[in-house]
């Protein structure tokens, strides 16, 4: 029994010291790939900032690809967690709390460049893009993003309108974040909150369109 108990408190000590290193690798990846680019970011340089080699990095990850996807799947059940607790919090009005949710994620500008970064990088190497967007789309099936809604406004077409819909909201997303961090005196944070706010309405048909004011700096 003392060999045994003292063999799992190693273990587990070995798992522990092992996640750790993950996640000091998936921080910084993170912290790379938005300073320096997907394309043009070292695993070496990604090993190094966490005071480890290259073998631990391969001991986790088989490529840069596979860290990325790491990435994107860790922040896709963060998100999901998140509206999850905004729609159970919701007083109710559920269409309006996604609503703004959608709107607060533009804050997160280092993802939403991540993002155009990886999706710039398979452009630019055919031979694995088809490759890496089939691994993206099984993974954003895999999470179930589109059951956190539950909403009764947003389940009357068929499940290919909505997919449409959803990528449509994300390239929004995307392209108003990078608008507003090149050129914040064109697009300022207020532009870019307002216009969420209405390309949500558009998109989903809710009738919020009203309730935002005019565009204003």
């Amino acid at each position: 029994m003392g060999i045994t108990a003292a063999n799992t408190r190693e273990q587990t000590k070995h798992q522990q010291r092992s996640d750790a290193t993950r996640c000091a690798l998936l921080e910084a990846g993170r912290r790379i790939f938005a300073r320096d680019g997907f394309d043009a970011s070292r695993i070496e340089d990604i090993a190094d900032a966490t005071g480890h080699t290259r073998g631990a990095f391969y001991a986790h990850f088989n490529s840069k690809e596979d860290l990325f996807f790491a990435l994107f799947e860790q922040d896709a059940v963060k998100l999901l967690r998140e509206l999850r607790f905004v729609l159970e919090h919701s007083s109710g009005d559920r269409l309006r709390a996604l609503r703004n949710a959608y709107k607060a994620r533009a804050s997160d500008r280092q993802w939403m460049m991540l993002s155009l970064e990886f999706k710039l990088f398979a452009l630019r190497h055919p031979k694995v893009h088809a490759r890496l967007a089939r691994t993206h789309r099984r993974i954003r099936a895999s999470l179930k993003l589109d059951t956190v809604t539950l909403l009764p406004e947003l389940m009357t077409t068929g499940r290919e309108s909505r997919d449409v819909r959803r990528v449509a909201l994300e390239a929004v997303l995307n392209g108003l974040v990078l608008e507003h961090a090149y050129d914040p005196q064109t697009i300022s944070k207020t532009h870019a909150a307002t216009l969420l706010g209405w390309m949500f309405d558009v998109l989903v048909g809710s009738n919020e369109l009203s309730r935002d004011g005019p565009l204003a700096r």
